[in-house]
């Protein structure tokens, strides 16, 4: 689904909903992917609170979600509408801490996306400046099996890059798109690798989810390859989607 809506196809309709911590930059990480939509056809409509989401009317009229609020909370009304749109058919989307780790106080948000990050790994506590950068760490997206097949990953390479490497607990009902290892270091706990979901993708009822991890700042959002993602991903997820 890309380019110009064809005559007698209806416009799909995109609620962008952006709030919570401001140092992911909300507004303009959502502004970078604002104008691939219109161009493809869609009705934004921008929201800055999850208060449209108790809005039952306007979220059966949704064909996809992109939420970017990152360490926030969320009324169980607005929950209720989010989940009884999504199992409707409404596709829903994010990136980063913005779906990732929206609501970490909500059990029923955490079963819809599938995955919670707990944690992203710092440089050698020597090293440490008391800056975003700590978490900054060299590390790579491995795409999967499934990944290499699917319409959101299919002819992405593995790709590398130097920024936050989220840590994610999930459940078995995600389908894994690409990983990312975190390797054993001295001055960590853990005793062996550990490789999490970085990508995934998610059927609940008859909507489609995509969560990309990458995407702490705006030029990690910009880099190719997850760009990439998040653009197919959006595609993807929407009601009128065709994708399989």
């Amino acid at each position: 689904m890309s380019g110009s809506q064809g005559v007698g196809v209806a416009q799909p309709k995109v609620l962008v909903v952006r709030g919570g911590w401001e140092g992911h930059q909300p507004v303009k990480a959502t502004e970078l992917f604002i104008p691939f939509l219109e161009d493809g056809g869609y009705a934004v409509r921008v929201e800055e609170s999850t208060e449209v989401y108790a809005d039952a009317a306007e979220m059966a009229r949704t064909d996809l979600v992109v939420q970017c609020v990152s360490m926030s909370q969320i009324t169980t009304e607005q929950l209720a509408g989010l989940r009884a749109a999504v199992e409707a058919g409404t596709g829903f989307t994010g990136w980063h801490g913005g779906i990732a780790d929206s609501f970490r106080a909500s059990s029923d948000y955490l079963h819809l996306v599938g995955g919670q990050f707990v944690t992203h790994p710092g440089k050698e506590p020597c090293e440490r400046q008391g800056e975003q950068e700590d978490n900054y760490l060299p590390h790579t997206v491995n795409i999967t099996a499934l990944g290499r097949e699917h319409p959101i990953t299919a002819g992405i390479e593995d790709f590398e890059l130097v920024t936050e490497q989220y840590w994610v607990l999930h459940d078995d009902l995600v389908d894994v798109l690409a990983t990312t290892t975190h390797p054993t270091q001295p001055w960590h706990p853990w005793h062996r690798p550990v490789t999490c979901p970085a990508i995934w993708t998610r059927r609940w009822g008859a909507g489609r989810i995509v969560v990309t991890t990458p995407g702490h700042s705006l030029d990690v959002l910009e880099h190719p390859s997850v760009r990439a993602v998040i653009t197919r991903g959006m595609l993807w997820a929407t009601r009128t989607a065709s994708a399989s």
